[in-house]
């Protein structure tokens, strides 16, 4: 008998991209495969269920796929997280630390209401940078966040480390070692 996938199985890796010595988890292959892609929304909505979950924020870009999804599962709302510009009402915005320099993520200003609890979803967790700002995003429009969920973390950046030490409860589907 074969061996049942699990998520991770999914996820392809590819060398090198997109920079020398990057190992790149390509959740692609993940969402192309119909019990892959269901497999991965229904876990990451599993530890939340009955939950009171008002939205769904996900992080620009495959955030939106999953949020999408998991939304649609909940049978709430979604919110997109997006790169500044990118979004045509009244914004506020948050800018956070990359590799080498900063960006900046921004959320309508009426997208979020205060009390209202919120799921972040993403598909990989590294340093922890952009769901930070996206957790001070929901934050300042006096909304909760109730979890944050992800693919695929990378532990090595210390994303979770950061997280968790901000007080979110912090769900994973996998792990790869290294960067």
């Amino acid at each position: 008998m074969t061996p049942k996938k699990t998520v991770k199985d999914y996820i392809r890796t590819i060398v090198d991209f997109p920079h020398e010595g990057i190992l790149f988890r390509d959740v692609t292959t993940l969402f192309a495969d119909p019990r892959g892609f269901r497999m991965c929304v229904d876990q990451l909505l599993a530890p939340y269920a009955g939950q009171r979950i008002d939205k769904v924020a996900g992080l620009e870009a495959r955030g939106f796929i999953l949020g999408g999804a998991v939304a649609h599962q909940l049978s709430t709302g979604f919110v997109p997280i997006r790169k500044k510009g990118k979004l045509p009402g009244q914004t506020i915005s948050q800018a956070y630390k990359l590799e080498y320099g900063e960006a900046v993520v921004e959320v309508h200003d009426d997208a979020m209401q205060p009390g209202e609890k919120v799921l972040l979803v993403d598909d990989l967790l590294a340093t922890g940078g952009t769901a930070e700002a996206g957790i001070r995003l929901i934050e300042r429009l006096g909304a909760e966040v109730v979890g944050c969920a992800f693919v695929v973390d990378l532990p090595d950046l210390g994303g979770r480390r950061k997280l968790e030490a901000m007080g979110m409860d912090v769900h994973a589907l996998c792990a790869f070692e290294g960067l």
